[in-house]
C-alpha cells in the first residue's frame, strides 16, 4: 500500500532543496507519495535575539517567496507547490541567483514558468498570508520541535528533520537511504545521528 509522506520546505534553504530532489527520486523506487508544504526560516527565527546580525538581516528577504507560495496554494491548490518550488529552486540554488530581495525577478520568473498569475507576486509585500503561513509552518515543525530547521518529513506517524545529504542519492541508492531513515526515525527514543559537514550542497 502506498505510503503517504509530507514534506515541509523553505525555498531559500539549499539543504532542503537537496533533500527534496532526493525525495523525488525516492518516489520512483519506493511506493510513497509526497505532499508538499511550506515552512519558513523567517518564522522559525522570528524574535530571536541570539542570531548573527548578518543572518538576521538576510532573514528579512525570505518572507517574500514563502508568502507567494502560500498565496499560490490558496488560489490554485496544493498541487502547484511542487512545480513552483522546483522553478524557484532551479533559479535560487542551481543557477546560484539566491532569493534577491524576495520579491524580484527570481519569483516573477518562477511564477511565469509554471503558468501562475504574475499578480501573485503582490503577496510578497503583505502580511495577509502570514497566518496561513504560520499554520503550515507549525503543522510540520510542531512534530519535531523548534531546535531544527528545514526540511521536515512526516511519514505514517513518524516525523524527522532531514536527511541532510549531498549530492542527492539517485535510483536505488535513494531508496536505500529512505529505508534507513525510516528505520532509525521510527525507533522509539531515537533522536539524532550527526557529523560535521565537510562540503556544501552539490547541485548535480
Amino acid at each position: 500500500m502506498t505510503a503517504s509522506a509530507d514534506f515541509w520546505f523553505d525555498p531559500a534553504c539549499p539543504w532542503a532543496w537537496m533533500t527534496s530532489r532526493w525525495m523525488l527520486e525516492v518516489e520512483q523506487v519506493r511506493d510513497v507519495k509526497t505532499t508538499w508544504h511550506v515552512m519558513s526560516l523567517a518564522v522559525l527565527n522570528d524574535g530571536r535575539e541570539d542570531l548573527d546580525p548578518k543572518y538576521k538581516e538576510g532573514l528579512s528577504r525570505l518572507w517574500g517567496p514563502v508568502r507567494v507560495l502560500i498565496a499560490a496554494e490558496q488560489a490554485h491548490g496544493n498541487e502547484v507547490l511542487l512545480p513552483l518550488y522546483t522553478a524557484l529552486g532551479q533559479r535560487i540554488h542551481v543557477a546560484g541567483r539566491g532569493v534577491g530581495d524576495g520579491k524580484g525577478d527570481v519569483v516573477k520568473e518562477a511564477l511565469e514558468e509554471v503558468g501562475l498569475p504574475a499578480s501573485l507576486i503582490e503577496a510578497a509585500d503583505t502580511d495577509k498570508y502570514d497566518d496561513a503561513l504560520k499554520k503550515s509552518h507549525h503543522a510540520g515543525m510542531d512534530q519535531v520541535g523548534m531546535e531544527v530547521g528545514t526540511p521536515v518529513i512526516s511519514v505514517e506517524g513518524t516525523a524527522f528533520f532531514g536527511p541532510v545529504v549531498t549530492p542527492a542519492p539517485k535510483g536505488e541508492a535513494a531508496g536505500k537511504l529512505w529505508d534507513g531513515v525510516r528505520l532509525v526515525a521510527g525507533t522509539e527514543g531515537f533522536f539524532e545521528i550527526k557529523r560535521t559537514r565537510d562540503r556544501g550542497p552539490i547541485f548535480d
